[in-house]
C-alpha cells in the first residue's frame, strides 16, 4: 500500500531532484533545479518545488514558480520562463497527489489562476489555451544530411551565409551575446531580460549552457545561449544586429549550431515555442521543421477566463510600436523591470 506525502523541497533536495528528473522519460531541461536558482537569483520570484514521497522514495516533481504583478496578474506557473513544465510522477497516484498539492496552494496564495505548461493533454477538465506550438526535429549523425534535410529555399540562406564569411565562436561571452540579443528583442517590440538572468543561467548550467557568436570581420552580426539536455540542444535566447538580415546572419547562425552540436553527440534540435502566425513561426516551419501542439492548462482561482497577455493580443499593439523606437540602450536599461513579471 502506498504511502503518499508531498514535500517542498530545500536547496539540499537539489541532488535527489535531478537524479529523479533525469531518469524520467517526459523530463525536459526546465524540470531540472537549476532553473529555479537562476531566476530566484535573476528576479527573486518565490518558488515552490513540490516533490512526491511514496514510501520515502521520490515519486514525482511539479516545479512551480509564483508571479505576482499589477500589470501582468498574479499566477502559479511550472514552469516559469520556460516551454515546458507540468508534473513528472510514477504514476497516477501521484500525478494526482502532486496535482492537488498545486490546486491547493493556488488557492492558499489567491492567485488568478495555476498554469501546467504540458506537451501532452494532462487535466482534460481544465480550461487550455491553444496559442503555442514547438518544433523539435532529429538530427541526421552527419553535416552532409542535415543540410540537404533543410527545404531548398532554406538552404539557399544557410548557404548565403556560408558564402558571404560569416565565422563563428563558441564562448561565454555574455556581453557580446547581450548586445545582439537585445537589439533584437528591442526590434520586436519585448522588453529584454536582464543581463544577470543569462549569467546566471551559465553560472549555473556550466556543462549544460554555451553561447555561440556570429561574426563578419569581426563585426558583431548575431548570436545564440543553448542548453544542452540529455540528446537535445535548446538554442533558447538569441538575435541579431542590423547586419544579420543582409547577410543571413540568423540563418548561419542555427547551421553552425547543428553543427557545433553534431560535435557534442547532441542528437536533436529544439527550436522552442511560437506563437501561430508570426515571424518565428514561418521561420521554424521554413527549416523543415513541424509545429507540435503545447496544451498550457489552467485552473482558473480568482480569474473567471483564461487571460490573454501575449503580444497578439490588440491591445498591446501600441505598446509593441512604441518599444521599438526606443533607444537600444534606453530598452536595455527599462526592459528588464517589465521582463521579470512576463513568466
Amino acid at each position: 500500500m502506498s504511502n503518499i506525502s508531498i514535500k517542498q523541497a530545500q536547496n539540499t533536495d537539489e541532488q535527489a531532484w535531478d537524479t529523479y528528473v533525469n531518469q524520467h522519460p517526459d523530463a525536459t531541461f526546465f524540470h531540472l533545479f537549476g532553473w529555479k536558482k537562476a531566476l530566484e537569483k535573476s528576479f527573486r520570484h518565490k518558488n515552490y518545488y513540490l516533490y512526491a514521497l511514496d514510501n520515502d522514495k521520490i515519486a514525482g516533481v511539479l516545479p512551480l514558480g509564483h508571479i505576482k504583478s499589477l500589470l501582468f496578474g498574479n499566477t502559479l506557473v511550472s514552469t516559469p520562463f520556460a516551454v515546458y513544465g507540468g508534473i513528472l510522477a510514477d504514476n497516477d497516484e501521484v500525478k494526482q497527489a502532486l496535482r492537488q498539492a498545486a490546486c491547493d496552494l493556488a488557492e492558499k496564495l489567491k492567485v488568478d489562476h495555476l498554469e501546467l505548461r504540458n506537451i501532452k493533454r494532462d487535466n482534460p477538465d481544465w480550461p487550455y489555451k491553444e496559442l503555442y506550438v514547438y518544433f523539435k526535429k532529429e538530427l541526421a549523425d552527419n553535416d552532409d544530411d542535415n543540410l540537404k534535410a533543410i527545404p531548398r529555399k532554406q538552404r539557399a540562406m544557410v548557404r548565403k551565409g556560408i558564402k558571404a564569411g560569416l565565422e563563428y565562436e563558441v564562448n561565454q561571452d555574455v556581453d557580446t551575446f547581450f548586445e545582439a540579443y537585445s537589439e533584437s528583442v528591442r526590434n520586436l517590440g519585448t522588453p529584454v531580460f536582464p543581463k544577470k538572468l543569462f549569467k546566471s543561467l551559465l553560472d549555473v548550467f556550466k556543462d549544460q549552457a554555451d553561447i555561440l557568436t556570429v561574426t563578419k570581420d569581426h563585426q558583431l552580426v548575431a548570436s545564440v545561449l543553448s542548453f544542452y539536455y540529455k540528446d537535445t540542444v535548446l538554442p533558447y535566447y538569441g538575435g541579431g544586429t542590423w547586419l544579420a538580415r543582409n547577410l543571413k546572419g540568423n540563418d548561419f547562425m542555427y547551421w553552425s549550431l547543428m553543427q557545433h552540436s553534431l560535435k557534442k553527440g547532441i542528437t536533436a534540435f529544439d527550436y522552442g515555442r511560437s506563437k501561430e502566425g508570426t515571424g518565428s513561426y514561418s521561420f521554424k516551419k521554413n527549416w523543415g521543421f513541424e509545429p507540435k501542439p503545447l496544451y498550457y492548462e489552467y485552473y482558473l482561482v480568482k480569474a473567471k477566463e483564461i487571460s490573454e497577455i501575449n503580444p497578439l493580443n490588440p491591445k498591446y499593439q501600441m505598446f509593441i510600436k512604441l518599444w521599438q523606437k526606443l533607444p537600444l540602450k534606453v530598452s536595455q536599461i527599462l526592459g528588464p523591470v517589465l521582463a521579470r513579471n512576463l513568466g
